[in-house]
Parts: C-alpha cells; sequence; structure tokens
C-alpha cells in the first residue's frame, strides 16, 4: 500500500470512528442543544415536538463530506440553470403572483425581474424546496465531528424558533442538507434576519406563501445594497489578446479604463455604466465576456459564486424579454437543456441503464451510463452530458 493510500485508509478510518462516536452521544449532543435553546426563547415543549424521534442521519454527513469528482463547465452549469423551459416558467409564476412581485418591488427597491430570476434558480419557482427534514440535518450537523459544528447548532436554535414562533411548522420544514429552506432557500439564521411577512398574515411563511418569499428576497437584496433602475451589467466583447488575469467582479475600474482596452457592448456600442464596474470572463477570453456593476455583487452575496450570480442576472434579462448569452462557449459539444438532459436520460434507460427516473438532473448514474457510451464510441471518458452523446443516442 503506497503512503497515499496508507493516509488516506487511515483518515476514512478516524472518521468512521468520529461518526460513530457522534451518533452514539447524539442525545446527550441535542440534551446541551436544549440548554442553549432555552437560552434563546425555545420552550421545552417546542424542543421536544420539534426533536422527538429524530436520529443521526449518515446521509447527511456523507453529503457534508462529498467531494464531487465532475466539475461542471460553465456553459452546462448556465444551460441547466436558464433555458426556455425555466424562462416560460417564470413568465407563468410572475403572471400568477404579479400582485406580490409589484409589492416586493415597490417596497424594497429591487425589480420584480431580478426576484423572479433567484427564485427560480432556488427553487425553480417553488418547485424544488429539498427533501432534507431540516431539524434533523441540522441537529446531526451540531451533533458531528463537523468543524462547522458551532454554526449548525446556531442554525438548528434559529430553526427552533421559527417553529416557536409559529411561523412555520416542523412537517413543513424540509431543505437542503446544510439547513437552506423555502422557496428562495434561506438558511434559518438568515431567514430571522431577513424574512418578510408580505402576504399580512402575521407568519414570515417562505415555504408556503409565495408572497412572503419573494418579499423577503427583495429585502435581503435591499440589505446587499441592490440600486433599482441601474441593472446587474450586460454582455460585451473583450479585444483580441485581452488579459483575462484583469477580469473579475472585485477588479472594478471607470468604464473610461475598460472603453482604453478596447472592449465595448457585444453589439459593438461603447460601454455605458455608473460607477466602477468589472469584467466576467467565466470560460476565458475566447468564451461569453459580462460587465457587471455592483448589483451584480448584490446578486453575488446570495449564495457567493460568480457562475451563480451570472445564472440568476442572465435568467432576470430573459424574463424581461431580452436575449440571453450571444457569444458561444468554448467548446465544439454544446450543452444540453434540461429537456435535452431527460431525452438523453430516456434513450439511456431504453438502452437498459439505470439511471433512475428521466428529470434533468445528472447524477453518478448518469454519467456512468454517459461513460460507457462514450467508451463505445472512441471518445474520452468524461461522464459529460454533451451534444455529441445525446445525438449518438439519437442516431441509434
Amino acid at each position: 500500500m503506497t503512503s497515499r493510500a496508507k493516509t488516506t485508509a487511515l483518515l476514512c478510518l478516524a472518521s468512521l470512528a468520529a461518526t460513530g462516536s457522534a451518533r452514539a452521544d447524539f442525545q446527550s449532543c441535542l440534551a446541551g442543544i436544549q440548554a442553549q435553546a432555552a437560552g434563546a426563547g425555545v420552550s421545552a415543549q417546542t424542543f421536544r415536538a420539534a426533536t422527538s424521534g429524530i436520529s443521526y442521519d449518515d446521509k447527511v454527513i456523507e453529503l457534508s463530506q462529498a467531494q464531487p469528482e465532475f466539475k461542471t463547465p460553465i456553459w452546462d452549469y448556465m444551460a441547466a440553470l436558464v433555458d426556455d423551459e425555466r424562462v416560460d416558467d417564470g413568465k407563468a409564476a410572475m403572471r400568477q403572483h404579479a400582485q406580490a412581485l409589484a409589492a416586493a418591488e415597490a417596497k424594497y427597491g429591487v425589480d420584480r425581474y431580478t426576484i423572479a430570476a433567484v427564485w427560480g434558480v432556488e427553487s425553480n419557482f417553488g418547485k424544488n424546496l429539498g427533501k432534507m427534514p431540516l431539524v434533523q440535518s441540522l441537529a446531526t450537523l451540531a451533533c458531528s465531528g463537523n468543524r462547522r459544528r458551532d454554526f449548525f447548532r446556531g442554525e438548528l436554535i434559529a430553526t427552533l424558533k421559527i417553529i416557536e414562533r409559529g411561523d412555520i411548522e416542523a412537517s413543513r420544514l424540509y431543505g437542503s442538507w446544510a439547513g437552506a429552506f423555502g422557496q428562495t432557500q434561506f438558511m434559518p439564521s438568515t431567514y430571522q434576519r431577513l424574512a418578510v411577512d408580505l402576504d399580512g398574515d402575521g407568519r414570515r411563511d417562505v415555504v408556503d406563501s409565495a408572497a412572503d418569499a419573494v418579499g423577503s428576497t427583495a429585502n435581503f437584496l435591499r440589505v446587499a445594497k441592490w440600486s433599482n433602475g441601474h441593472g446587474w451589467g450586460y454582455e460585451v466583447r473583450l479585444p483580441r489578446g485581452f488579459n483575462t488575469a484583469a477580469a473579475g467582479r472585485k477588479n472594478k475600474k471607470p468604464v473610461a479604463h475598460w472603453t482604453s482596452l478596447g472592449v465595448t457592448r457585444i453589439d459593438g456600442r461603447p460601454l455605458t455604466a455608473e460607477g466602477p464596474v468589472g469584467i466576467l470572463a467565466p470560460a476565458g477570453a475566447d468564451g461569453p465576456a459580462f460587465l457587471v456593476t455592483r448589483n451584480f455583487d448584490a446578486i453575488y452575496s446570495y449564495n457567493a459564486a460568480e457562475s451563480y450570480g451570472l445564472a440568476i442576472a442572465v435568467l432576470s434579462d430573459r424574463l424581461r424579454g431580452r436575449p440571453g448569452i450571444q457569444a458561444e462557449w468554448p467548446t465544439d459539444d454544446p450543452p444540453l437543456s434540461r429537456a435535452e438532459r431527460r431525452d438523453l436520460q430516456a434513450r439511456l434507460t431504453r438502452r437498459g441503464y439505470d439511471v433512475g427516473e428521466p428529470d434533468g438532473k445528472v447524477g453518478a448514474k448518469t454519467r456512468e451510463a454517459i461513460k460507457e457510451i462514450e467508451a463505445q464510441l472512441g471518445m474520452p471518458r468524461t461522464g459529460r452530458p454533451g451534444a455529441k452523446v445525446l445525438e449518438a443516442l439519437r442516431r441509434g
């Protein structure tokens, strides 16, 4: 066994031992948290009702420790989050909840298209809220060997306070393994600070009230210093030889600086914007590029990833009726929309591969099946759901 293999094995054994110890100490850990929760105003009755029957969840620990083997290219990431299907669903959701979006826009000074775009990226307009029971997930993380257990303990107590106040019933609190929940996926402590009762029923219910969810999101962006009327930015064209080391959200310069380097709007018109702006080039100098304002920073603060912020920004433009990204991504294997991914999965299923329900979400089983198809085609085994594999399957 190599030294690296020995180290990996020892780390795995240590992790298993820590997990076993944490599972055994789960109830005593909960007792300690109850005392802390009581100091934060959570009654013993609420604590007992919320934690009755929960157990240490190994799946949560597995997800928290998972290191993705496959790094999603930016063009696949964007294609999955901003496709015609999501735009159509978004326009329908905006019509259905027009009054709530208008009220949120008026009260918090954030345009309805940006609010709706966050809603769409976070939960597909309330359709995908997550399946992990919030109290159990957070209790597991708070009682594990996780280095952030104190953080998760605070999130658990924040969740118990939501239940104590009667805003949302414990039975409705499901979300991600890490504790994000609701139609726009707030962490419980963020909920405590920024959730609002936009529908006026006396409860801040971001799970079952679309009005409260979009209002809370608008309030978040307001606090993040969104400035209405200025936009997030727009697509630009970079000059040949542009140094992408100068790009990035944080490297903001006056518009005149970028103009002097030869940067223009995608259609060739001169740049315009108020204040310093940055340039994003997520696929390098040969791919699409974007000028971003401080409003982009407000979007970015929702999930601290430039690709995530860009998905919301582009979706907000599509919901306004503007075109999506104009420049081509630097790949000869175009990305697939969610409908195309479902088609891919259905065709893999018909060939005998177990990829689960064709839902457009590409997991480990779908990637393994794609690798086998790629091997049959003499392609590198990437496991990536691209147009080449789909077209090969369509040709039979």
